[in-house]
């Protein structure tokens, strides 16, 4: 039998290389979040009877760097309309010259079900740069815990890729839950990577068997006792999740419940009406001022456009009321699609982890959620 003979960098500097932002500022061009540039399919691939990958080249075929799990926003042109969406980056930066998004085709799906009926290779896709915080950059750890549920396993594929292709031998925990065995995404290549990487393990939890009348593994939902078998350390790992609404909601609680610090657990969700909603009870009332009365300037830098608005909007509701065109997506502080760095002028921002510190601290901020405080002018 042949052996395969495994090389890897030391531990410490397996996770100072694919946490440190240094690693992909480096590998590539910027492609920044808030640059449209023109998409062109090179292949698409059926990963289930429902999830294709769609591969990408990004304008002339320049590399492009990102972070691993880290999203873009595309715009397609359905029956007429400008519909936007995001959908995270399923491959890893170390292969910056492809970019692919893993697509679930669901009932009303607008955008989903165009790319699975309508997406072939040499179409071209419009989009916005990538964008977002949930990344390993965000939280360096020795030891990784990844769960993920449906199509939510996208963000760390591109994590878990990104890690091996880079010759690390991280310590990570992978498990993912899914409907039956045939709808196990990537299920083939994690156990191929597995074999690669001696510290990777992988755990498949279905809620049913399907057509797979030998399946080996647990059916049912994630419950603690069952990660409490798999994952003994869990409470010492950092904590990476992406699913449903309702996957992610039982997560917190069970860890929660097992007595994991809520300050190591990440979660990336596009389910924005959710947020909102959550985010709009959690607001308290505030009484109308004079003050929301004031009337602004806003100045765009590139394109010299100006446009005045009230102190009680938002620069993104204002700029679109005057026909400025800005990219956007969930409106809510939580894609990070519309920022923006402020070269003059001051904005109150209420966001929701759609920004990095170190984002904010360089001047950029979220025109969905951000409201002047004096004249502004804006870079773009």
């Amino acid at each position: 039998m042949n052996s395969v003979e495994r090389m890897f960098v030391p531990a410490q500097e397996a996770e100072d290389r694919l946490s440190s932002t240094r690693t992909w500022e480096s590998s590539a061009t910027l492609w920044a979040s808030s640059e449209e540039q023109i998409l062109t399919c090179c292949r698409v691939v059926d990963e289930t009877h429902d999830v294709k990958s769609f591969e990408f080249r990004v304008g002339d075929g320049s590399p492009v760097r990102f972070e691993p799990g880290q999203f873009m926003t595309v715009s397609a042109n359905v029956q007429g309309q400008l519909v936007q969406r995001c959908y995270t980056i399923s491959s890893p930066p170390t292969r910056p010259y492809l970019l692919s998004i893993t697509v679930k085709r669901v009932p009303g799906g607008t955008v989903s079900n165009w790319l699975h009926d309508n997406m072939k290779p040499g179409m071209q896709l419009r989009a916005y740069g990538p964008s977002g915080s949930f990344t390993p950059t965000s939280a360096p750890a020795a030891k990784s815990l990844y769960l993920s549920a449906g199509s939510g396993v996208t963000p760390l594929m591109s994590m878990t890729r990104a890690s091996i292709d880079l010759g690390l031998d991280r310590d990570v925990v992978f498990v993912h839950s899914a409907r039956t065995p045939a709808d196990i995404v990537f299920r083939k290549e994690l156990e191929r990577l597995v074999a690669l990487s001696p510290r990777l393990r992988t755990f498949f939890l279905c809620e049913g068997i399907g057509d797979e009348s030998n399946w080996p593994g647990p059916t049912g939902r994630l419950s603690l006792q069952l990660l409490s078998e798999w994952v003994p350390d869990y409470i010492e790992r950092e904590v990476f999740t992406c699913g449903p609404a309702g996957y992610m909601s039982a997560v917190r609680t069970l860890l929660r419940e097992g007595g994991h610090d809520p300050v190591r657990y990440h979660q990336e969700s596009f389910d924005f009406s959710a947020d909102a909603a959550a985010a709009k009870q959690a607001e308290p009332a505030t009484p109308k001022s004079d003050a929301s009365q004031e009337t602004f300037t806003v100045k765009l830098s590139r394109s010299a456009k100006t446009f005045t608005m009230s102190a009680s909007e938002t620069v993104l509701a204002a700029a679109k009321k005057a026909g400025v065109a800005i990219p956007s997506s969930c409106s809510q502080g939580i894609c990070g699609t519309c920022k923006t760095k402020i070269l003059e002028g001051e904005v109150d921002m209420k966001h929701n982890g759609g920004i990095r510190d170190r984002e904010i601290q360089k001047g950029f901020r979220l025109l969905c959620c951000s409201r002047p405080m004096s004249d502004l002018v804006l870079e773009r």
